[in-house]
């Protein structure tokens, strides 16, 4: 028997319980993992509560990241061995592969031999994000040093993960949030500019930091109304990701700016390269070398107990962090 967080219905945080399972051998494509730390993200909370792209089958398990040691491996893994540290890319199907546990099955295509100067919190809150920034940034808008990028409410880990990547081509970054409250924290994660939206005319500022041409890029979570204001910020040719919905607000569609800028507005989902063995391929080549060489930096924003997985959630959810919340098993 081993803990797990499981949750019997949709609701906040108090629906999450510890329960007791029995946890089955790897499959034969399978690496069983003994957790250290895990990774919280806002899917899992979007899960929990019916709002998410896939539906719960009750009681659900939950959870995208962790990081821990190998326990087991299925038959036909190969290049792991036991108690290699490792931690783990989010999957395709976070019911079926939960990492809220202390023993988890993970497919191998979606386990990392971390660098080894990682701590297990690092790890556990390295792969959601830089793998959602990674695919956006540098597989689509091929991002280089010539580039403005505008990161959206960047007080994210995913924010803080595209700011990282952009700095580490040589683009100049620009991120935006609400208010001046996480301005300088943005600045020392290293954003080049801030701007808090609620204090200052978007575009204008945009249009003095790019000397009139514009941002070529923008990487944004938030859609409805900022779509608009977006797209007035942004460069003859440029491309807008759209990686998120958290305005529930649907906004007018700037319809003059993409036909008069020639402009790209693209959804996209981090599956966009789970689901692509060659780009994952080269997702884990480019994190975990940004990782070794420091380029890459985990920015954790408060740690949790096990135990407290309510509370952690609860935290994550009121959006005061900046960076990661991840939680620790003994």
């Amino acid at each position: 028997m081993t803990r797990v967080v499981r949750f019997h219905e949709y609701g906040d945080a108090n629906v999450l319980r510890i329960e007791d399972v029995d946890v089955p051998a790897p499959a034969a494509d399978e690496v069983q993992i003994s957790v250290h730390a895990i990774g919280l993200n806002r899917a899992e909370v979007m899960f929990r509560t019916g709002r998410y792209l896939q539906e719960a089958v009750f009681p659900s398990l939950l959870g995208y990241e962790a990081a821990g040691v190998v326990k087991a491996l299925g038959a036909e893994v190969t290049g792991f061995a036991e108690n290699d540290a490792v931690s783990v890319i989010p999957t395709l199907d976070m019911a079926r592969w939960p990492t809220y546990g202390e023993v988890i099955n993970i497919p191998a295509k979606f386990v990392v031999k971390h660098p080894s100067n990682l701590s297990f919190e690092q790890a556990a809150a390295s792969w959601m994000q830089y793998v959602t920034a990674w695919g956006a940034l540098i597989a689509q808008a091929k991002l280089t040093a010539d580039d403005f990028i505008i990161v959206s409410a960047a007080s994210s880990s995913v924010g803080v993960a595209a700011i990282q990547i952009a700095r580490s081509v040589g683009a100049t970054v620009i991120a935006t949030t609400r208010t001046e409250a996480k301005a300088q924290a943005l600045r020392d994660a290293g954003a080049h500019h801030v701007i808090a939206t609620e204090q200052g005319n978007l575009a204008e500022r945009v249009r003095q930091i790019t000397d009139g041409k514009g941002a070529r890029v923008v990487f944004d979570p938030i859609g409805g109304p900022a779509i608009a204001q977006l797209a007035e910020c942004m460069a003859f040719g440029g491309i807008l990701l759209e990686y998120g919905a958290l305005s529930t607000d649907e906004g007018a569609f700037p319809q003059f700016a993409l036909l008069g800028k020639c402009l790209t507005f693209k959804g996209y989902l981090y599956i966009e390269v789970t689901s692509n063995d060659a780009l994952l391929e080269q997702a884990k080549a480019f994190i975990n070398d940004g990782l070794a060489s420091a380029k890459l930096v985990p920015l954790i924003s408060r740690t949790f107990k096990f135990d407290e997985i309510q509370e952690a959630t609860r935290f994550l959810e009121s959006n005061a962090q900046i960076g990661k919340i991840v939680v620790t098993l003994s």
